[in-house]
């Protein structure tokens, strides 16, 4: 059987701007979709009976979510980076092996996380903030969800698989089938059923087990350029290496994330009650249209970064960070007016209780005033992460949820309530303070990282010296 055509060779020669432009577009739909199916979801759930509470529960279970998604990006973000990598230096046997390990992660940490979740459900949920009301709320809506998330991983992994070997369309819509379905089994659930968060479980296990069904069906075929074959499952430990080694970044992130959540959510609950943590909750949701656009641009620029550097195409390299930063930044531009002109229109579509919209409308001003500097810091995150830059990218990623949120969200609100001010203010607040500090912290490690760009720079390669050197099939 011969082999199709090389989908990433136009990774090194084509313009950069249309690259981009091809790239990042079929991501950000991708990224765009998944985030108004979560919007349209609490929309749903916001407008049943007890919204209030029902969108406290799903605000408690996201950090939970998070986790979960954090294993497939240890994998998925691992995985395609290091494809992209290794398809810049035309080593296609390479790529096919990394499909098959990354497999192999992804079935060990599905039925890791699934043992635990189902174990140790409801301790984690109480750990998160959940109170005796939205307690049984969380635990229904985890229990129907929580098999179902191993496909999400799945599915995560082998998308970025696709996109790194050249097909970003089709990535695209194999996600975005699966946030249409979704959207449609919403209604028919939650709507015409009536079966309320628990319709919603439903619907987003149903809509997971299609995505990964089309997804997994790409790899089969023998017409993709990388797909599924005998040798690519041989377990290859240097190759597990060089996947986690790239994809911690993303998994520290999001591990972090809902750390922090947790840490957040009992801050709210002491300033503002379950009102408060319901407002989050919304306004997260709202908050990552922007950043999912940021990280769909960051998804269209991993593979071709990741491609120029193993061909060591540097001032290539250059003008894709440069051309990725500024669209970010631009993203960020409008998701920081879109907070300060339309606040209360945005978080209207989700509840209609004035009491819940006092407190989510400056919320989103905190949360939202420094998304420029977010997209600077994610741009650089991503960077590095797609070079092969792993500690320098967890540094970045962390910064703004750790380093200085974690010990901000404590001091500044102390500081209000000392001062005869607002505590839930404060809370609000020290998110701000964080993405400036954050910024700041990422330009620095920019800054010492420049080398990259420079003609002449060479990656340093990882694979045992036996395997070194371009093979074919």
């Amino acid at each position: 059987m011969t082999e199709t055509i090389d989908t990433t060779q136009e990774l090194g020669t084509r313009k950069i701007g249309a690259l981009l432009w091809k790239y990042a577009l079929p991501a950000v739909v991708t990224q765009i979709i998944a985030t108004v199916y979560n919007l349209v979801d609490s929309i749903f759930l916001g407008h049943a009976e007890n919204g209030a509470l029902i969108l406290a529960a799903l605000a408690i279970t996201l950090p939970i979510m998070n986790i979960i998604h954090a294993f497939g990006s240890l994998v998925g973000a691992g995985a395609g980076a290091r494809m992209s990598i290794v398809l810049g230096r035309k080593d296609v046997r390479w790529a096919e092996k990394i499909l098959g390990n990354s497999m192999w992660l992804t079935f060990f940490f599905g039925i890791l996380f699934v043992s635990a979740g189902y174990l140790f459900m409801d301790p984690i949920l109480a750990m998160f903030g959940a109170s005796e009301i939205t307690m049984r709320l969380a635990h229904e809506y985890m229990s129907i969800v929580l098999p179902g998330m191993f496909l999400t991983t799945l599915t995560f992994n082998l998308s970025g698989l696709i996109r790194a070997s050249g097909y970003a369309t089709r990535s695209m819509w194999i996600q975005v089938s699966g946030a249409v379905m979704n959207i449609i089994l919403d209604a028919i659930f939650i709507v015409g059923l009536g079966w309320g968060i628990k319709g919603g479980a439903w619907a987003t296990t149903i809509s997971m087990a299609f995505s990964a069904m089309l997804a997994v069906m790409h790899f089969v075929s023998p017409k993709s350029f990388i797909h599924y074959k005998r040798h690519c499952w041989a377990p290859k430990m240097y190759i597990v290496k060089n996947i986690l080694a790239i994809g911690i970044s993303p998994f520290s992130m999001n591990v972090a994330s809902c750390a922090v959540v947790a840490l957040l959510n009992t801050q709210l609950i002491r300033f503002g009650g379950d009102y408060a943590v319901s407002a989050y909750g919304v306004v997260n949701r709202i908050a990552f249209l922007v950043f999912m656009v940021l990280m769909g641009i960051c998804q269209g620029m991993q593979p071709i970064a990741g491609y120029n550097y193993g061909a060591g195409l540097n001032h290539r390299l250059k003008e894709i960070y440069l051309l990725s930063l500024k669209w970010n930044v631009g993203t960020g531009i409008f998701g920081m007016l879109l907070a300060l002109l339309v606040p209360r229109t945005m978080v209207m579509m989700m509840t209609c209780e004035e009491a819940l919209i006092s407190i989510a409308i400056p919320a989103m001003r905190f949360l939202l005033i420094m998304a420029p500097l977010i997209g600077f810091t994610v741009t650089n995150s991503q960077f590095f992460q797609s070079i092969d830059k792993p500690w320098i990218a967890i540094v970045t990623s962390l910064s703004r949820q750790v380093i200085f949120l974690i010990p901000l969200m404590y001091i500044v609100p102390a500081f209000m309530v000392h001062h005869g001010w607002s505590g839930l203010t404060g809370v609000w607040l020290s998110m701000t303070i964080s993405d400036v500090c954050g910024a700041l912290l990422s330009g620095t490690l920019l800054y010492t990282q420049l080398k990259v760009f420079r003609p002449g720079y060479v990656p340093p390669l990882r694979k045992p010296r036996k395997e070194r050197g371009p093979k074919s099939n």
